[in-house]
């Protein structure tokens, strides 16, 4: 069988990240013989290579080469392509981990589409991965119809043909961003390249000891110097104008105005980050024409004609401004409707604790030049941020709490200006959003957290959402729906909004059903729920067990009031004299069953409803005996080795 992908995992002392990494690549769909796993270990000095060479011997799959320390990724990557037999290569690093269905996905979607080049949905535990790119799939993607340029790290599906064909290879040696030089590149000559979206294939991890190479502080020449082949190859490939121009603006974005702004720049070491601000200031002066800092959001055009001004001062002023400013996003409403979930919010931005406003009627102007002050900066950002905030933007994510996989919900929102209250032309800029959640669409059980996403002026910022207010806080039931139990709950102690997905067992609210609540007549049982079920119903199963013999009852749960009537036929006759669990067997790709509080008791009189103690109950009773019986024995065993000593 032809090998489909070949995976090149370039080593250089993982500790015991190489597990989690190993154990994804070797548990992929992918049929088995139809992939193949390089690992290129480089120079390592712990016990990595004695690992992967007794994985090797027990897998097939599995190829290691060892070779001395090189300093960096490049060559280690540039091996493992040499050796790769796979129709396409894929990159991984050995900190990060795949999702079980990745190769399998990338690669027939690569195919599908004829793609060079594929880039699959990134989720980042403890690191920023690229958000817009993955808000949908793009079969045809170029760096002119999608963001494809906010994502050049190497972890991608590559055609192994295209890299030979074009002689396509990593710059090798102890450099930094050789990554954007390779994919740059493939970017630019691919025929085409497809974005994965709707399924997470690569997450990148962030080490506890923050070792990862990302994270560690660089030399700014060097690093500066690397950047500046990155842009070589823009220029290569690329004729000047908008294109090249729009291509640029993400190095100035990403790796100079941003490093430059709020927190980020004040929180690096003060002699260290002028160190950094030379260097850019060197970069944009040099390379960047008018039209590359033009197409900039406010605030970005602010620093990045700062930086061209070599006024280091007074970016640090500007950071110090920027770094009070945080997005704040209030939940107005939470309600199940027929069988999805709708959420309603409103969004602002605050400075230093206050909610932002902004001059009603100042007059937007273009930037000619840097500002001649502080305050003079902060005015054209406000007046500027009025002037576009039809352009402004609010988005309901849901994130997987494990994994850190993040999916846009669908939104409608509207733009609000809101006078301030006793001033003079002030108003708040507002936006109120509903977002709709579809639990069919959460694949996976877990814990998934609500975040808000705004495009504002000149920032884009992302907030848990919540606090709700504890007086008229929404409280909606748990939801069968989609094929998945979805409680929406709100975090101790923040009361941020989460969703618990096939998880919750106590927590749903099935705990409050009364024996009163059942009513028995003949065979027909019917139970008021507190559970939100769609307007169509949903077929559900009771599950019986007495003794280990369990019998399953088919079952529905309607619509009921401000919950779910759930009404199955049990078969009495069949029932011996026992007393009967009773459990809801909720449907699904893995149907789980909840536990309902009651029982029904068969006897000479017929058969009762009845309250049956719970688990946890019983488990406490259990508990307390044993402490009980232990502190009897203990004070036994005292006594007797009291009354040893005495004779």
């Amino acid at each position: 069988m032809p090998v489909k992908v070949s995976v090149v995992v370039p080593v250089y002392n993982p500790g015991v990240y190489i597990e989690g990494c190993a154990e994804s690549l070797l548990g992929q769909s992918l049929p088995p013989d139809e992939y193949e796993v390089i690992f290129v270990d480089d120079g390592s000095t712990d016990d990595t290579p004695a690992l992967l060479d007794a994985l090797a011997a027990a897998d097939p799959r599995v190829a290691v080469v060892h070779q001395a320390n090189s300093g960096w990724s490049g060559k280690p990557r540039n091996v493992g392509i040499a050796a790769a037999r796979g129709e396409y290569v894929m990159f991984v690093d050995n900190d990060d981990h795949l999702g079980a269905e990745a190769l399998e996905r990338m690669y027939d979607y690569g195919v599908a589409n004829g793609a060079d080049v594929v880039v699959g949905k990134m989720a980042g535990k403890g690191r920023a991965v690229p958000v817009e790119l993955f808000r949908r799939n793009h079969p045809h993607a170029t760096v002119e119809n999608a963001p494809l340029i906010d994502s050049l790290t190497p972890h991608k599906m590559f055609r192994r043909a295209f890299l030979d064909d074009i002689g396509l290879r990593f710059p090798e040696g102890r450099r930094r961003l050789e990554d954007h030089v390779f994919v740059t590149e493939a970017y630019l000559r691919a025929a085409s390249v497809s974005v994965l979206s709707d399924y997470v294939c690569y997450y990148h991890v962030r080490r506890d000891d923050a070792s990862n190479a990302g994270f560690q502080r660089f030399d700014p020449g060097g690093y500066f110097k690397n950047l500046r082949e990155a842009l070589d190859v823009v220029e290569r490939y690329t004729e000047p104008g908008p294109l090249r121009d729009r291509l640029f603006r993400r190095w100035l974005r990403v790796e100079m105005v941003e490093r430059m702004r709020g927190r980020r720049f004040l929180a690096m070491p003060a002699d260290w980050r002028r160190e950094v601000f030379a260097e850019i200031h060197q970069v944009v002066v040099e390379r960047f024409g008018p039209g590359v800092a033009a197409g900039l959001q406010p605030t970005q055009q602010v620093v990045a004609a700062l930086l061209t001004a070599d006024r280091y001062d007074d970016v640090e002023a500007f950071a110090e401004w920027e770094a009070g400013i945080a997005l704040t996003a209030v939940p107005e409403g939470v309600a199940w409707q027929d069988g999805r979930l709708r959420i309603g919010l409103t969004a602002e931005y605050t400075s230093a604790g206050e909610p932002m406003t902004f001059a009603a009627d100042a007059a937007r102007t273009p930037l000619d030049g840097p500002p001649g002050d502080l305050a003079a900066a902060i005015a054209w950002v406000g007046a500027d941020t009025v002037a576009r905030f039809d352009k402004a933007t609010a988005d309901l994510l849901l994130r997987e709490r494990a994994s850190a996989a993040q999916y846009f919900q669908q939104v409608e929102f509207a733009r609000e200006r809101v006078p301030e209250p006793g001033s003079d032309g002030q108003v708040h800029l507002v936006l109120r959003a509903t977002a709709t959640v579809d639990p069919a669409t959460l694949t996976r059980a877990g814990l998934w957290d609500a975040l808000v996403r705004v495009k504002l002026g000149g920032w884009t910022k992302e907030c848990r959402l919540g606090p709700a207010p504890l007086q008229d806080r929404p409280s909606p039931h748990a939801g069968l729906a989609g094929g998945h139990v979805v409680l929406p709950y709100w975090t101790a102690p923040h009361a941020h909004l989460a969703l618990d997905v096939d998880r919750a067992t106590h927590r749903v609210g099935l705990g409050a059903l009364t024996p009163d609540d059942v009513t028995l007549t003949g065979d027909r049982l019917r139970a008021p729920l507190p559970l939100h079920v769609p307007a169509a119903g949903t077929e559900v199963t009771l599950r019986l067990t007495s003794s280990g013999i369990a019998q399953d009852v088919p079952a529905k749960l309607s619509p009921h009031e401000d919950g779910a009537l759930l009404e199955a036929e049990v078969p009495l006759a069949d029932l011996r004299r026992a007393t009967w669990r009773v459990a809801l067997g909720a449907p699904g790709p893995r149907p789980r069953f909840l536990a309902l509080p009651l029982a029904l008791r068969t006897g000479v009189g017929g058969v009762r409803v009845v309250r049956q103690p719970r688990a946890g109950a019983l488990r406490h009773l259990v508990r307390r005996a044993r402490r009980r019986l232990g502190t009897t024995l203990g004070r036994t065993a005292t006594r007797l080795r009291a009354r040893a000593r005495r004779r």
